[in-house]
């Protein structure tokens, strides 16, 4: 005896609540020090730094 089958019926407004906290957020930007919005705690894409430290030497 397995326990695939549920021993009751769920209603159709309990498993649309369920459902209903799967939605898209966008995403959190912050501003750079060059000036460029870019995501925290990531190296950013338009100067090539991270916490004020320049990270890459050429950026493209």
């Amino acid at each position: 005896m397995g326990a695939i089958c549920p021993k009751n019926k769920h209603s159709k407004a309990r498993r649309d609540s369920r459902r209903a906290n799967w939605k898209m957020t966008a995403p959190n930007l912050v501003k750079c020090s060059c000036g460029a919005l870019m995501m925290p705690h990531r190296m950013c894409k338009v100067c090539g730094s991270y916490n004020k430290k320049k990270i890459l030497t050429d950026a493209e």
